[in-house]
């Protein structure tokens, strides 16, 4: 399945979860369905919610064209957001780095998710901003202590996320935290796809264009730790809960690693495209004043 979480024109404050088929969403807070219009409810609810879900496709539930609804973050209000650095061999390489021995977390602040088609902003402190598509993981239920085995059973599911970065603010800090995490700067979606459509992660192609220029061209089997082992090693030190956002990092080929660097700059739209998960296209613009 495909989960997302959309508005209608006429009431754009009311969010609700939804399923594509086809052309069309299937609106899962139909009566007829009664489900939660909030993604992490959703998820919360647990398998019961995916089968209802599921036998909605084939009901008579609201329909709505696709392209007469707005679609927001698949998870418009995640607990965590989690980003992975220097996670792909290619791209520790034009970066210079060492090949790390352990994974390299960093949180970005929930409050810069985004969806399909929202604007990311340079900010008027910096013109260093830079893409980085990747694959993230959607926490499918509380959970602790995971092995690497078992992480496929606690993902919802897989959508796609770009980690846009503030380069100069990203090296101020060991962290990282404040150069991932300004407002804008987590484009996420246009879908949560279940595990059965994605088959496995590892083998998925990515590719990130800039204004119509293919700037990343990878396959996720170029990461250094597998997403079952990212699950793993993070549950190790704490709880997972249904709605975070896990990213799997990025591949070769973003704007730093250009000579000159290729920033991210107004009027410019940034399209990611991975395998069997889906398109996230978003333009860029100056940050309004306040």
């Amino acid at each position: 399945m495909r989960l997302v979480s959309f508005v209608e024109p006429d009431a754009p404050s009311v969010v609700r979860t939804g399923v594509v088929v086809d052309d069309a969403v299937v609106d899962l807070t139909d009566p007829s369905v009664a489900l939660p219009g909030d993604m992490t409810d959703f998820l919360v609810a647990g398998p019961s919610a995916i089968e209802r879900a599921d036998d909605a496709t084939r009901s008579g539930a609201r329909r709505l064209a696709l392209d007469q609804v707005h679609l927001r973050p698949p998870v418009p209000h995640p607990a965590k957001v989690l980003g992975i650095g220097l996670n792909y061999a290619a791209h520790v390489a034009e970066t210079g780095a060492t090949r790390p021995e352990h994974q390299v977390w960093f949180n970005k602040q929930r409050t810069c998710v985004i969806g399909p088609g929202a604007a990311i902003e340079i900010p008027r402190v910096s013109a260093q901003v830079d893409y980085e598509g990747e694959l993230a993981m959607v926490i499918g239920r509380r959970c602790r202590h995971v092995p690497a085995a078992d992480a496929a059973s606690v993902v919802a599911g897989f959508t796609v996320l770009n980690d846009v970065t503030v380069r100069d603010w990203q090296w101020r800090t060991p962290t990282w935290t404040l150069g991932k995490s300004f407002d804008t700067h987590g484009p996420t979606g246009p879908c949560i796809v279940t595990g059965d459509e994605v088959g496995d992660p590892h083998r998925l192609g990515l590719r990130t264009w800039v204004n119509g220029d293919l700037r990343q061209d990878a396959s996720t089997d170029d990461m250094i730790f597998s997403c079952w082992e990212q699950v793993e090693y993070l549950s190790t030190v704490f709880t997972l809960e249904p709605g975070d956002i896990i990213s799997t990092g990025t591949p070769a080929g973003v704007g730093m690693s250009f000579d000159p660097p290729r920033w991210l700059v107004d009027g410019d739209v940034v399209r990611i495209e991975i395998d069997r998960v889906g398109t996230l296209e978003n333009p860029v613009a100056v940050e309004p004043n306040p």
